[in-house]
């Protein structure tokens, strides 16, 4: 007699029950994973399937269709069972090889991140840092690449959510393609569905993203665009590499099928906000992004505080804000979630305690930030007392 499922646990008294119950009244709003809506929550726990089946074909070849027309690309995509730090460790591996020269252009932790990845695979790395809370200058990007022989690809951050920074990623591009014939490799996983990419039209050669952020899914999906100038380098890449191989990713998908076993819940749930986004219109949701990132900006000056960034150059999937000095913001991120059940996120390294961030990304309805505000008006309050 085949197992039954234990009753208890799934009942509505259960600790399991009643600590989802509570979960699911926890305001989020940390820069991801984002929170879920229920339909979302729901089809991620359909039954599994075969993922070498006809089932899972029309789902992967649905999902690669829906993302490029959100990228805006003819190229070729893929989804690999990893965060979205996969995403950018696929994009050194398979574009590049040892000794190759690189520049990283870094305006937070996150840009550091990216330099790190190629160094770990022996590409020669020049870094150029810009402060934290700065976007990138393109002209000193350019004067860069100039003094640079050779350079094989530019490795950049779309989306900062360490400061909530948005680069200028178009004029980057552009200057980089002017300077030379080097890959512009980006990290999108904050930015991707939540801001304008159009990846051919800005000559983006490798995009990479996860599924928890604006894609409005589980964390646990790394998604890998390329254009053909990518594919070709990959061609002659000579890092080694076997689970980020993209090549295995692209002969198994002409059978409709993963390389290795893929997280089927979250594709499940992934595949289903990909076609709401399609369904809703990408500009639409840009549009929805925008209105939000805005009245996050809106609400944090009328409680007196200030952005951590010029407003011309803030995220709209983050805002970081600063900290009063007479705040610990440790403290107030912890106070917030103890008592007004709002989850705000921290400062990140040399930013722990000076600044907040309210992520905005995905999911998110005007109620969510008006009671974030709140939180955030009242936890001020509260310490100072």
């Amino acid at each position: 007699m085949a197992a039954r499922p234990n009753a208890a646990i799934h009942s509505p008294t259960s600790p399991l029950a009643r600590r989802r119950e509570e979960m699911s009244d926890l305001n989020l709003r940390i820069p991801g994973p984002v929170p879920l809506p229920e339909d979302v929550l729901e089809v991620g726990g359909r039954q599994m399937i075969n993922h070498r089946g006809p089932e899972f074909a029309d789902i992967i070849n649905r999902m690669t269709t829906n993302f490029k027309t959100v990228l805006g690309t003819q190229g070729r995509a893929y989804f690999l069972t990893a965060s979205g730090t996969g995403s950018m460790e696929a994009a050194i591996v398979n574009t590049l090889s040892p000794g190759d020269r690189v520049l990283s252009i870094s305006i937070g932790s996150f840009g550091n991140r990216f330099g790190d990845i190629a160094e770990a695979y022996g590409v020669e790395v020049t870094r150029i840092e810009f402060e934290w809370g700065k976007a990138a200058d393109p002209e000193r990007v350019r004067e860069e690449i100039r003094s640079m022989q050779e350079c094989a690809a530019v490795v950049v951050t779309h989306n900062e959510s360490s400061t909530g920074v948005m680069n200028p990623i178009d004029d980057l591009s552009r200057v980089i393609h002017d300077e030379s014939d080097a890959l512009v490799l980006v990290d999108a996983v904050s930015s991707a569905a939540g801001v304008p990419l159009p990846m051919d039209d800005w000559g983006l050669d490798v995009v990479g993203t996860a599924s928890q952020k604006s894609w409005v899914a589980p964390p646990g999906i790394a998604m890998v665009a390329m254009s053909d100038r990518a594919w070709k380098a990959h061609e002659n890449s000579k890092i080694p590499k076997y689970y980020f191989d993209i090549d295995q990713y692209e002969k198994f998908l002409q059978m409709g099928q993963p390389p290795f076993t893929p997280a089927l819940s979250i594709i499940y749930a992934l595949d289903h906000s990909l076609q709401a986004i399609i369904d809703e219109g990408i500009e639409e949701v840009l549009i929805r992004h925008a209105a939000r990132a805005q009245q996050t900006r809106d609400g944090a000056k009328r409680i007196g505080l200030e952005l951590f960034p010029d407003q011309s150059i803030a995220s709209d999937t983050v805002t970081a804000i600063r900290v009063p000095d007479d705040i610990d913001g440790k403290v107030l991120v912890s106070h917030a979630r103890d008592v007004y059940n709002v989850e705000l996120g921290g400062g990140q390294e040399k930013l722990a305690g000076k600044i907040i961030r309210i992520g905005h990304m995905g999911w998110v309805l005007p109620e969510h930030i008006d009671e974030s505000i709140d939180a955030v008006e009242k936890t001020l309050a509260d310490l100072r007392a």
